[in-house]
């Protein structure tokens, strides 16, 4: 059965070896290469170097995004340029920008197959304890790691529980089919809702499926989707909240064609991006460091640049810096003598 209780789940795992995949996905804590790629956030550019450009954009598809009766918060775009690349919202507001095959959807969704083929499953990814059945029959609750299946993954009225133990950096990411071009495996889960539990954030998850990914969450307040969706063919969500972004598409056939679009019906999704209120470190970013790299996506023209320790004297204007760390070496007028009527040297320090 899906359980995380690891000897219960190895025997029912052995009684259906038809239905699971071969290879499997180790702990993300272990040193294994695949496990240490796999595991790191969706958009670490660190991990991936290419994941960032696509940060922006909370829906992706391949020739059509479509939004009835639902909202959409971030950019959404499809590859494909109009004919046949097109975006149609209906009662649908989005708070982002849209992108029919412009360079920047093209640019976001070439990065987003570069991802999807990056986390493809690979033969000795998962040990046994870490391979799903194809069902989940009951509503269970799984600790961070790498999960695969070797085919479809169902889940009908139950509920699934992702509990990060309290470390808010613990990852998921859930490896749905087989990979290339024969690959299948399809992720379709009807009043299925995703929970976060003991920290778990939203944005440290990820589904890769090999073909579509259809999604409808019940509508019980505070139930939803949690996780990004790469699908190598459509995703259509209905109903509920999806919290992560969803990109359609990647899966290339035999010869080179790419098949996948976005349907979203009465669905609120909520993309996965930094902030980018800054920390007050003056380095524009999220994480704690001071490199003006943030951890989550690179900047690019649909973000905001990152922001400059400030020089915020009276009379020195809107300087476009973040306020939270002016100091003697880059400070503020303020700090090093000026006062009201007196602002002192614009631009000084």
């Amino acid at each position: 059965m899906f359980t995380d209780h690891r000897s219960r789940f190895a025997a029912g795992v052995l009684a259906t070896l038809p239905l699971l995949f071969a290879a499997a996905c180790g702990d993300p804590t272990s040193s294994h290469p695949a496990s240490s790629i796999s595991s790191s956030p969706l958009f670490s550019t660190e991990s991936n170097g290419s994941s960032g450009v696509a940060a922006g954009f909370t829906v992706l598809g391949q020739a059509a995004a479509s939004c009835t009766d639902g909202t959409i918060l971030g950019d959404v775009g499809t590859f494909q340029t109009n004919p046949p690349g097109a975006i149609t919202l209906v009662r649908c507001p989005v708070t982002g920008g849209q992108h029919v095959g412009d360079a920047a959807a093209k640019a976001a969704f070439n990065a987003f197959v570069a991802q999807y083929d990056l986390i493809a499953p690979k033969v000795g990814d998962c040990d046994l304890a870490h391979t799903l059945l194809s069902t989940i029959p009951a509503s269970t609750s799984l600790p961070p790691g790498v999960y695969c299946t070797g085919a479809a993954l169902t889940a009908t009225d139950v509920t699934l529980t992702l509990n990060a133990g309290g470390n808010a950096n613990a990852t998921w990411l859930f490896k749905i089919g087989s990979p290339g071009p024969a690959g299948t495996g399809a992720l379709t889960g009807t009043n299925f809702a995703v929970l976060l539990a003991g920290g778990a954030q939203a944005c440290n998850v990820t589904w890769w499926v090999s073909q579509a990914a259809t999604i409808s969450t019940t509508t019980t307040p505070g139930t939803a989707f949690q996780g990004n969706i790469l699908a190598g063919a459509a995703i259509t969500l209905t109903r509920g909240s999806l919290n992560g972004n969803a990109w359609a598409g990647a899966k290339a056939d035999a010869t080179g064609v790419r098949v996948g679009d976005v349907t979203v019906t009465g669905t609120a999704v909520v993309g996965c991006k930094s902030s980018g209120a800054g920390n007050g470190n003056g380095d524009g970013d999220d994480d704690g460091d001071k490199d003006h790299k943030d951890k989550d996506h690179d900047k690019d023209k649909h973000h905001d640049k990152d922001k400059d320790k400030c020089n915020q004297g009276v009379g020195n204007g809107d300087e476009g810096c973040d306020p939270g760390n002016s100091n003697h070496h880059h400070g503020s007028n303020d700090e090093d003598g000026g006062k009201p009527g007196d602002p002192g040297r614009k631009g000084g320090h």
